[in-house]
């Protein structure tokens, strides 16, 4: 891939309509890019625009977008539920469901649509990119861009190589997530990165503190808050991200690197079993009304 290429990225294919999909079509259509947003389903895309539409008016109210922004975004973004629709895109970032089958199936699909100097990126927070790469022709041109939620308001993107990922591809990645206005963190391809290996690890310890009969998830959160000046504490965010969640990444730990510090906190497990999930089942570590 030359240098010319990666000056001159225009279209960007997003795979995949739901909450990080919708969010990643939108950063890249008020930085000016068009879009092409793919889903399996009509009603998926048009509840993306109407997302996206509702996420730009509220940039609008609080004066950090004008109108005329507003209509050229949502301009730039065209849906379609046909790959085809891919044909000329430089760029595609597969952002689907977090399963190997389907995400293997979905990449092999835009692969066979796009040209060989394409770039191909997978928003994975959890699967290999070298894996992903290998089901691709010309691997070279794979990487992670690993987005958080909610994309529009999380300043940093994670950027994954494989071992096959190529210096070119990665020069692309860091040129477009500057266009974003985001910051870009490089990292190898091991389980969880670089954010959620440090973080859901120390989320299990709070577990454990608490399990330990310790101290109370209230004290434990009000530590962790005003004594590392974290805005939330370990247990309610644990709350927040969603408990079933956070026990599969801490299992995939645990399978990823056969190494017991990643052996998830027996009352994670139970929490999960009980089916205490979090904010959304209204009980976690909290209690939510």
């Amino acid at each position: 891939m030359s240098k010319d290429t990666h000056m001159t990225l225009q279209h960007i294919g997003v795979i995949g309509a739901g909450t990080m999909g919708n969010g990643i079509a939108q950063v890249c259509a008020v930085a000016g890019f068009q879009v092409t947003l793919i889903d399996i389903a009509q009603s998926a895309l048009q509840k993306a625009l109407a997302t996206v539409g509702k996420n730009l008016d509220r940039q609008v109210a609080k004066g950090s977008l004008s109108q005329e922004q507003k209509l050229a975004a949502l301009d730039k973004i065209n849906t379609s539920t046909d790959y085809a629709s891919l044909h000329g895109v430089q760029l595609v970032i597969e952002a689907a469901t977090e399963n190997l089958e389907l995400k293997l199936r979905l990449l092999q699909q835009a692969a066979a649509q796009v040209s060989a100097e394409c770039v191909i990126a997978s928003n994975t927070s959890s699967l290999s990119i070298t894996q992903l790469a290998a089901s691709v022709s010309h691997p070279e041109r794979f990487i992670g861009l690993h987005f958080f939620n909610p994309v529009p308001v999380m300043a940093l993107i994670e950027v994954i190589r494989g071992l096959q990922t190529s210096d070119a591809t990665h020069a692309l990645a860091l040129d477009m997530a500057q266009r974003l206005g985001k910051t870009a963190i490089t990292a190898g391809n091991r389980p969880g990165f670089v954010v959620n290996r440090i973080l859901v690890p120390m989320i299990n310890e709070a577990v454990l503190v608490l399990q330990e009969g310790l101290a109370s998830a209230e004290d434990i959160d009000a530590g962790m808050r005003l004594g590392c000046n974290q805005p939330i504490g370990p247990l309610a965010l644990a709350d927040l991200i969603g408990l079933d969640t956070l026990l599969a990444i801490m299992q995939a730990f645990y399978d990823g690197f056969n190494d017991s510090k990643y052996r998830p906190a027996p009352l994670l497990k139970e929490m999960v079993a009980a089916g205490y999930l979090g904010r959304k089942t209204g009980r976690g570590f909290h209690v939510y009304d």
